[in-house]
């Protein structure tokens, strides 16, 4: 799962603006809990894939921009070569670059969006490569222009199914 994180912080007026990257700390830190979830079949939380089915959520990266880059909570890595985590990963045979889940962080140098991209490029060439591993990437964005730009076999969810998943 890729999210973008200033669309997900940004979809409820918490007052996330006062200290964007304390915000995305939080959220980051609630990210966290989703690893390894199949969702669909987690008790007391009514969501499902983006087509109605389970899903298990192996990974999650989160991309920064702007004001939220430093936010990086206990639990969480700081990414600085996507390809190289996507391909150890997968390479591994494992869902998560290290030894436990955590949630990858990546620094958007520019925009979120050309990140975002970017990484689920990566992911989804990295799975094609990888005929043992089943799977898919979700981006969680509500942005439009930037849902144009994804491959087209990306799934997509909104900031709202997020939001329900982590309970914020």
């Amino acid at each position: 799962m890729v999210v973008d994180v200033a669309n997900v912080m940004g979809s409820r007026p918490d007052g996330w603006w006062r200290d964007r990257e304390a915000a995305a700390t939080r959220l980051l830190a609630a990210f966290g809990q989703v690893i390894g979830q199949v969702i669909g079949q987690v008790i007391g939380v009514n969501t499902t894939g983006p087509d109605g089915n389970s899903l298990r959520i192996a990974r999650v990266v989160a991309v920064l921009e702007g004001a939220a880059r430093g936010a990086v909570p206990p639990g969480a890595v700081r990414v600085t070569d996507v390809s190289e985590s996507v391909t150890s990963a997968v390479s591994m045979g494992t869902d998560s670059p290290t030894d436990s889940p955590v949630v990858e962080v990546v620094e958007a140098e520019h925009d979120g969006d050309t990140a975002i991209v970017a990484v689920t490029e990566q992911l989804i060439s990295a799975l094609a490569m990888s005929p043992g591993i089943a799977g898919g990437v979700l981006v969680v964005t509500a942005d439009r222009g930037l849902r144009r730009r994804l491959p087209p076999d990306t799934m997509l969810v909104g900031p709202e199914w997020m939001n329900r998943l982590i309970d914020r």
